[in-house]
């Protein structure tokens, strides 16, 4: 197609609307036309169910309930779910023909406006009040999940893979490296805040302290929510921490340094000259290796697995990798042992958040760092090394703030990626799973579903990898002189999956040492959406509505 028949069809376009349907920023309008000519039983399975209102959704708390809704009616949607991906595929490919591969010049693409989730403002929040405004919310919830819907169905169902694990002794190399593991605790004017293990890194033989690194989880003060990306939690570096050497003896540790971004944090202890771990270069899925950690009595804790790479959940950063071992695993210790609890082994494994993974030569391949909910999270070497280089050189851990989520493609089950590679002739990059409101990916028209195939002209293919660029683009913008909370360029090419152009842009991002925010795009529900009978817009409703009294 010409540069000239690209511009009349633009011209065609509808007006902009607040949900993004039709207007000069929507995508492609012969998609929506090929849908249409689906048979009749697949628009059937197609449609989304009507989401149930509740009198209580505006609140925090329950619209992250209606956001898991969301996304669990979006995975019914999904074509392969249903059996019709095949009719979709040739749809989508007779539609757009010869464009599946075609770049497009930067003035010739149109971004698409962005899927905003509908709420109820929380002085609206009353359905006894206010009902006309929570029927306009149903309506415009079901509106944004089939939104949500059509984009999630232009890719395959996510899957990680599995390896099974391969068992050996290895009682020497677990002895030497239980010489460095050490155990912490804190608290806040005298009350308890977090225990933790930690490693010993370094050794200053003038004045006989060492460092200590662990997890940030220590100080950390609230956690009011499991989504990491709201940027919400608080660390209190004023608290007291007292590390447990190997001797029996304490000693007080003394804040140095803390990443909220990775959850990491430095500690200084007066102690003797102590062994010092080694880091492993990589860390591949499916490696063997020991998770090593002291429970309150000092004792070693011990459980053999493997490694697994997995694309992350929602609210989850990327630059981790998964631990996992047999559930009938027996514990390393025997269960008479008047200092050990009676429990299973995944109890027993519950509190040794900053312990180390390491592989059957001993060396470290990864930092133990538990989310929440999931008890299985670690980050890997590689980024460890890279961390501990820059807070030793720069003392501080910079990290490019790109404004989106991600998910890899190399991760998916290869019956998605087969499928991958016939919609799109891709089997490699990363899947945009969210995009932050007003970022500058935002404005350039990056979009859910879409894929970033290259970063400064290097491929990426998973997450970790990622995180690995990132970290060595900080290392540069140090090295070359520069400050933080500078601005710099990324040159990503991204395939805009439901155009099917491919475009090389330039991405503007903060160098930062703070947690990344990726803000959900939202619009408030305070009347019924459109123009109301009296002639005022939806978003001025509101201020002339009055609670309605109910005999």
């Amino acid at each position: 197609m010409g540069r000239g028949h690209r511009r009349q069809a633009a011209n065609k376009r509808g007006p902009l609307t607040e949900e993004g349907e039709a207007g000069p920023h929507s995508r492609a309008p012969g998609a929506a036309k090929k849908r249409d000519s689906l048979p009749e039983a697949a628009e059937k399975r197609d449609s989304l169910p009507e989401p149930e209102a509740d009198a209580s959704c505006g609140t925090d708390t329950e619209r992250e309930a209606t956001k898991m809704d969301v996304y669990r009616a979006a995975q019914l949607a999904r074509p392969e779910m249903r059996g019709v991906g095949d009719d979709l595929d040739e749809s989508v490919t007779q539609t757009h023909g010869s464009r599946s591969t075609e770049a497009v010049e930067e003035d010739e693409f149109t971004p698409k406006s962005p899927i905003s989730m509908p709420y109820i403002p929380d002085e609206l929040n009353d359905p006894t009040a206010y009902p006309a405004i929570f029927a306009a919310f149903k309506e415009a919830q079901v509106k944004y999940t089939a939104k949500l819907g059509r984009r999630l169905r232009l890719l395959p169902k996510l899957a990680h893979s599995c390896h099974l694990p391969i068992r050996e002794s290895a009682k020497e190399v677990v002895l030497h490296a239980a010489k460095y593991i050490i155990r912490l605790s804190s608290s806040v004017d005298g009350k308890p805040l977090a225990n933790c293990c930690g490693l010993l890194i370094k050794w200053d033989p003038e004045s006989k302290t060492g460092t200590v690194l662990t997890t940030a989880h220590l100080i950390r003060s609230k956690h009011p929510t499991e989504n990491h990306w709201e940027g919400r939690d608080e660390y209190n570096i004023k608290a007291n921490v007292i590390v447990h050497l190997l001797d029996g003896t304490t000693a007080d540790g003394h804040y140095l340094y803390h990443q909220e971004h990775y959850d990491l944090a430095f500690f200084k202890v007066r102690v003797d000259k102590p062994d010092l771990p080694s880091f492993s270069g990589s860390v591949h899925c499916g490696q063997d290796v020991f998770r090593l950690g002291r429970d309150d009595h000092m004792n070693l804790r011990i459980t053999h697995g493997r490694v697994e790479h997995q694309n992350p959940r929602s609210n989850q950063r990327h630059h981790y990798m998964y631990f996992f071992h047999q559930k009938d695993d027996s514990l390393s210790h025997p269960k008479n042992d008047c200092y050990l609890p009676d429990k299973k082994n995944d109890d027993y494994l519950c509190d040794d958040d900053g312990g180390s993974i390491i592989d059957l030569d001993g060396k470290v391949v990864g930092l133990v760092n538990k989310h929440l909910r999931l008890k299985k999270s670690l980050i890997p070497s590689c980024i460890l090394d890279k961390c501990v280089d820059l807070w030793c050189e720069f003392r501080c851990i910079p990290r490019l703030h790109l404004g989106m989520k991600f998910s890899s493609i190399k991760l998916l089950d290869p019956t998605h990626i087969d499928k991958m590679w016939r919609m799109y002739k891709i089997k490699d990059g990363l899947i945009v799973q969210e995009v932050s409101k007003e970022s500058h990916a935002e404005k350039l028209g990056i979009c859910l579903g879409d894929i970033i195939e290259r970063f400064n002209g290097e491929s990426i293919s998973t997450t970790v990898e990622l995180e690995n660029m990132l970290l060595g683009r900080c290392r540069d913008h140090l090295d070359q002189g520069n400050r933080l909370n500078e601005k710099i360029n990324v040159s990503i090419q991204v395939f805009h999956t439901e155009e099917r152009l491919r475009r090389n842009i330039n991405l503007i991002v903060d160098v930062s040492e703070g947690g990344e925010v990726v803000k959900r795009r939202t619009y408030p529900i305070t009347a019924i959406e459109g123009t109301s009978s009296s002639g005022q817009s939806s978003q001025n409703v509101a201020d002339s509505l009055t609670p309605v009294s109910w005999q």
